[in-house]
């Protein structure tokens, strides 16, 4: 599924093959957008830019016009040689751009808009994102500010929920959520005022580390359109690339407690973790211990061993 790493590596691939170049072809079955060339042709303009934020991918064209996709679960975007064949169905194409040389192809996008830069200041996402995990500006203490400043704005909210929240740190999305609270040794489910200001250091940190692993492959100068499965356990072999994500009812690899699942917040995502290695606290509010119910599997921490990552 599309998170921001997928996104950054996608932008990537098409500023290489595209960036800097002259639209000369553009096609779309979508009405705003085909709207839109029709006052302002597309064909003729130069691709400026392609760059990612969060799970966002802009693609800015000369003469104030940018192209805003987001992938949410099931978009693509495709880069195929002029003339080559499409791999996917011309009914899920989205929208098309052609350069001379290569063409780029947005297949079952469900967010596909043209934005000027002043309409993209007034979107009602992206100005709000929070720190992108992948911007080069990103760091470990802004991250764990971030979550701090949304704990204390959101004291009972459960942390696993703020990890995918776009607007507290861009980019992390179901699979890293997961892992990220595995890692770190967070219960997904704890509430953000028990969380301690290692612990949003070690999830900031974790982030920020998993996901520049993902984005290695590619790095070079070549135009890179397939990756390998993500990984977080450092282990290649594609069984063994995750430390939680997927694994129910498998045993840990730390310490070998089964493996739960559980939907979580109002989107009901999949949410992964193990009952030992990420041991329940209860949440705290100013007239003594709340009543919130642990999750099924609470039990005592459990002794820690060395991991990598």
């Amino acid at each position: 599924m599309p998170e921001g790493d997928t996104i950054y590596r996608a932008a990537r691939a098409l500023q290489r093959a595209i960036g800097g170049k002259i639209v000369t072809g553009f096609e779309t079955g979508l009405a705003p957008l085909a709207r839109v060339n029709d006052d302002t042709p597309i064909i003729g303009r130069t691709i400026e830019k392609v760059e990612s934020r969060g799970k966002w991918c802009l693609m800015h064209f000369s003469g104030d016009l940018i192209l805003v996709t987001h992938m949410l679960m099931s978009g693509s975007w495709h880069i195929y040689r002029t003339g080559e064949r499409w791999r996917m169905p011309h009914r899920a194409m989205r929208a098309v751009i052609r350069t001379a040389d290569f063409e780029a192809v947005a297949f079952n996008v469900p967010v596909v808009e043209f934005h000027t830069a002043r309409s993209l200041e007034r979107y009602t996402q992206i100005p709000k994102l929070g720190p992108d995990i992948l911007s080069e500006g990103f760091t470990v203490e802004a991250g764990a500010k971030r979550l701090a400043d949304y704990a204390a704005a959101n004291p009972n909210a459960e942390i696993a929920v703020a990890l995918l929240n776009q607007r507290v740190l861009a980019g992390l999305g179901n699979v890293y959520k997961s892992e990220v609270a595995f890692i770190a040794g967070v219960n997904p489910f704890r509430a953000m005022n028990t969380i301690t200001p290692r612990e949003r250091e070690q999830m900031a940190e974790f982030a920020q580390r998993y996901m520049q692993v993902n984005v290695l492959d590619g790095s070079g100068d070549g135009i890179v359109t397939y990756f390998g499965n993500r990984r977080t356990t450092g282990n290649s072999n594609r069984d063994e690339r995750l430390w939680v994500y997927g694994r129910q009812g498998e045993e840990c690899r730390r310490c070998g407690a089964s493996i739960m699942m559980r939907k979580q917040g109002e989107q009901a995502r999949s949410t992964y973790w193990c009952p030992q290695c990420q041991p329940w606290v209860e949440s705290k509010i100013e007239s003594g211990t709340a009543s919130v119910p642990a999750p099924v599997g609470r039990t005592q921490a459990p002794r820690r061993r060395k991991v990598g990552c």
